[in-house]
């Protein structure tokens, strides 16, 4: 069986905190896997894939504020 993940053991293994994570997911930076049940509980299990996949996307972006676009 392959291994999962919560978001906060991605976070580890990505080198972030979980609210960089957490922001990083609302922004829509990269893409995140869904939403899972688990015994009653909403979570997000990550699979190495997923993470190697954020890894990649976090290589690219600049660290710092980032401008906000006008509408």
């Amino acid at each position: 069986m392959k291994r999962q993940y919560s978001t906060r053991e991605a976070a580890k293994k990505l080198g972030k905190t979980i609210m960089t994570i957490q922001r990083h997911i609302k922004a829509g930076s990269f893409p995140v896997p869904p939403v899972a049940d688990v015994h009653g509980v909403k979570v997000r299990l990550w699979s190495d894939q997923d993470i190697a996949r954020a890894k990649k996307y976090l290589s690219v972006l600049k660290p710092g504020p980032k401008k906000r676009r006008k509408n």
